[in-house]
């Protein structure tokens, strides 16, 4: 894709993103650089030129407002909860997002945090690198296992679907719980997140962050789960209520739980750190040079096409569908 030959667009970069997207945007646009999304760091001239920004953090209403001729906001990520897409889109602002481009990847990282999760992986290499295997004997065998475990999976959006196939072909059954049922997916459907926790006793969460979803995943899910419950979230951590989660987890009101993510990232309690039932890693389940690369490839795209002749975006997000390009 080419922009037309004409002054070129300034893109605004707050804070920390893929360089690969840096190195896209070079090419054709005129770059802007801030230590983060704060319109205090914004410059008369930078509030003037700015018509994209390119982002993998929090982009508010306040930021979006102190920029008068902004047109686009290219999110780095399939979650989007650090942009004010609502109100992006009253204000004629297109939000796009990295979709589909990372699905596999999440859904093989759940798949297998689950495993390390009821097996404690993890902790067996950690017996073996210590030395304990001489020293004391085998690993411990484990009470957790994947057989004969019924898999309700929490947002069954693409990613969900992606696990559900990875799962069912372990042989597992498979429900799930969304805002609707999904046409085409034969899977069993509860119309509350209480009812699928009480039918099954292993939850994965893919659940986006917004203001319904907040620390959905409470005491009384835990408790639904049951003492042979396993949690595993590679959604968001907001989600959750990790308080209840850790004194799940301590009480054995469910076995284990395996997170991906967390509430107030990077900080992660260290009550939860501190559970041998936790398993805990620090937000990793698209991370690899392959995807990663890929959705800093459609990042930079989306800008690319918004500001080509086409005039469009690639993967806009749900609150700004109904945004065009002001020709």
């Amino acid at each position: 894709m080419t922009v037309p030959a004409i002054e070129a667009p300034s893109v605004l970069i707050p804070g920390l993103l893929h360089p690969r997207v840096t190195e896209r945007l070079r090419s054709a646009f005129s770059l802007v650089h801030l230590a983060s999304s704060d319109p205090a760091l914004l410059t008369e001239e930078m509030k003037a030129r700015v018509r994209g920004i390119a982002s993998a953090g929090q982009v508010d209403a306040a930021f979006i407002d102190a920029l008068p001729n902004l047109e686009i906001i290219a999110n780095f990520g399939v979650g989007y909860d650090g942009v004010d897409a609502r109100h992006a889109g009253l204000r004629g602002i297109m939000v796009t997002n990295t979709p589909d481009v990372l699905t596999e990847e999440v859904a093989d990282a759940a798949v297998g945090l689950l495993i390390n999760t009821v097996r404690e992986l993890p902790r067996a290499e950690a017996w073996l690198r210590d030395g304990r295997w001489v020293s004391e004997g085998g690993y411990r065998l484990t009470p957790g296992t994947l057989r004969g475990r019924r898999i309700g999976i929490f947002c069954m959006g693409r990613i969900g679907r992606a696990i559900a196939r990875r799962l069912e072909a372990f042989g597992l059954p498979i429900a799930y719980h969304n805002r609707r049922p999904v046409e085409g997916v034969a899977y069993a459907y509860h119309p509350t997140l209480k009812e699928l926790a009480l039918s099954v006793d292993t939850l994965v969460s893919v659940a986006p962050a917004t203001p319904q979803t907040a620390k959905i995943v409470d005491a009384g899910i835990f408790e639904a789960l049951g003492a042979n419950g396993v949690f595993v979230n590679v959604g968001r951590g907001a989600t959750v209520d990790e308080a209840a989660l850790v004194d799940a987890l301590s009480k054995g009101t469910i076995l284990a739980a395996g997170l991906d993510v967390f509430a107030d990232e990077p900080n992660v309690p260290q009550a939860l750190i501190d559970l041998p039932n936790a398993t805990l890693l620090p937000h990793v389940a698209s991370a690899t040079v392959h995807t990663r690369k890929a959705m800093a490839d459609l990042a930079a795209d989306n800008i690319f096409s918004w500001f080509s002749h086409a005039r469009r975006a690639l993967t806009p997000v749900p609150e700004t569908g109904h945004v065009t390009a002001k020709i």
